[in-house]
Order: C-alpha cells, then sequence, then structure tokens
C-alpha cells in the first residue's frame, strides 16, 4: 500500500483554468521525492491536494489506500503535513513554543506529550535556543525552520515542503538538505518537496517527477530524468551543474564517468586522473 497516491487528479480554478490535467502519483514509505517544473506548472497545487486543502475536481486522492472525505479529513492533516513556501503563512503565535505546540495542542494531546513533542521538534530542526523567541523577528531561514517544526510536531507520516530553500543563504540551503536527509531512515517520513534549484534535487531525491502546465511529463529517478537534457530545456527547466559541466568534459574526449552529487562527482574525478596518470 503507498502512503500517497493520486489517481487521474484534474483540479479546475474558477474561471475554466486547469491546474492539474490528470496527475497520477505514488509515494512509498521513506521516500524522498522531488516535484519540479517551471512557475505555474501546477506544484503548489497538487501539493494542497495531498491532505485536503483543495477538492479535486475529479479523479482522486488516497493516504494509505484511503481516499479523502469530509467524514476523515483530521485523521489525514495528523498523517500528511505540509510547509508552505512563506512560513509567515504558518506562524502566528506570541512565541516559537506555543507556535510548535499548536498542532499537537489541537489534536487533544495531553501536557506531558506536547511538551516532548515541541522538544523533539525544536531538536530535529535545530532550533532549541529559539524557544522563547517571537517568531516574526527571527530571520527567514529561522522562521522557516520553526514552520517545519510545528508540522513536525504533530508526527506526520508524510512531510511537503513547497520550495524549502526559498530566500536562503547558502548555509540555510545546506541545513536543509541535511535535514530532508535524515528524516526517511531517522523518523521514517516521506518527505515531498518541490524546488527551482535543481542542484538540490541530486542532493536529496530518490525520484523525481516532473510538471509542466498541470501534467505529469516526466518521472523516474535522478540519472533518468537528469539525462533528458532537451525535454528539461524544453519546459524551461536547467540540468544541475554538475552533470552540465561532466558532460561538457565528456564531449571534449576525457574519460570521467557520470556523476550528479558531490560525492559521486569526487569519486569519478578521482577515478579519470588515476587513469589519465
Amino acid at each position: 500500500m503507498h502512503v500517497l497516491e493520486t489517481r487521474n487528479l484534474t483540479h479546475v480554478y474558477r474561471g475554466n483554468i486547469a491546474a492539474l490535467r490528470g496527475v497520477n502519483f505514488i509515494a512509498g514509505r521513506k521516500a524522498r521525492i522531488a516535484i519540479i517544473g517551471a512557475n505555474g506548472a501546477g506544484k503548489s497545487t497538487l501539493f494542497k491536494h495531498f491532505n485536503g486543502i483543495l477538492k479535486p475536481t475529479s479523479g482522486e486522492v488516497l493516504v494509505r489506500g484511503e481516499r479523502i472525505t469530509r467524514e476523515n479529513i483530521r485523521e489525514i492533516r495528523k498523517s500528511v503535513g505540509i510547509v508552505f513556501q512563506n512560513p509567515d503563512d504558518q506562524i502566528f503565535s506570541p512565541t516559537v513554543e506555543q507556535d510548535v505546540a499548536f498542532g499537537p495542542t489541537n489534536m487533544g494531546l495531553d501536557e506531558t506529550t506536547i511538551e516532548h513533542r515541541v522538544a523533539e521538534a525544536l531538536r530535529i530542526v535545530g532550533c532549541e535556543d529559539l524557544r522563547t523567541r517571537v517568531p516574526h523577528h527571527l530571520s527567514g531561514g529561522e522562521k522557516k525552520r520553526v514552520a517545519i517544526a510545528g508540522v513536525i510536531a504533530m508526527e506526520p507520516q508524510v512531510l511537503i515542503l513547497d520550495e524549502p530553500t526559498a530566500g536562503l543563504d547558502p548555509q540555510g540551503v545546506a541545513d536543509i538538505v541535511s535535514f530532508i536527509n535524515a528524516l526517511p531512515e531517522t523518523y521514517g517520513m516521506t518527505v515531498i518537496f518541490s524546488t527551482h534549484h535543481v542542484d538540490l534535487v541530486s542532493e536529496v531525491a530518490d525520484y523525481i517527477y516532473v510538471m509542466d502546465r498541470g501534467e505529469v511529463v516526466a518521472r523516474g529517478t535522478v540519472d533518468e530524468i537528469f539525462a533528458q537534457q532537451e525535454m528539461l530545456s524544453r519546459i524551461r527547466l536547467d540540468v544541475p551543474a554538475l552533470p552540465k559541466l561532466i558532460r561538457a568534459l565528456q564531449e571534449q574526449g576525457i574519460d570521467i564517468g557520470m556523476a550528479y552529487t558531490y560525492e559521486d562527482a569526487e569519486a569519478a574525478f578521482l577515478e579519470a586522473f588515476k587513469r589519465r596518470s
């Protein structure tokens, strides 16, 4: 059974604007899935269907094999948490601690459990020292981590991150990469994220869905997707810097293996240097 699935999902906004067109999507347990596409591709609209913020015009969304309905929507939102691109859309309490506690409190948990969840969520995102701070006095990166902590405190099975690195400095991006990579194995979560930062995808995702104008136009592993340079260019997406560099070297006759992550690129370059020495 998939933890999250859509079947022929279509969504039409007022004015007959089709934002999603027959989207079929599958997420397994402990997966790290990237959804990439240019602005207007339908990524955010798709995310809002994953936990019932939007209702399908046609098709369906299933969580652990169960279709989202009015009767089960509260339970679904405990299982599927979403962090929006702008953290100010989710942060509203007087202190960080109160903001992170908001979700568990509304779940009806006892004070001891809430306290434990808040402490653990802040630890996971590295914000223990921000506990008593006023959220709106924080930096953009700090706000984003607090928003993520607020969702993690509800202990979802699926964490949805809409453009998690938007507006972050290089260290903030590195922190998000480490955070996402730890969630599946350490905490058993499935992570689904969108990004315009294609270099990030190679470092984080196990699987990629490519969207264009409301449709899934390609799906596959990092290697499979970023090998389709013409397709990506056609829908206004770029190839990550590393494979682009390696492909340019290969075209110059240098015998070097393809790589998509920095770790793999290091190994590929070392092996190429050994062969040339």
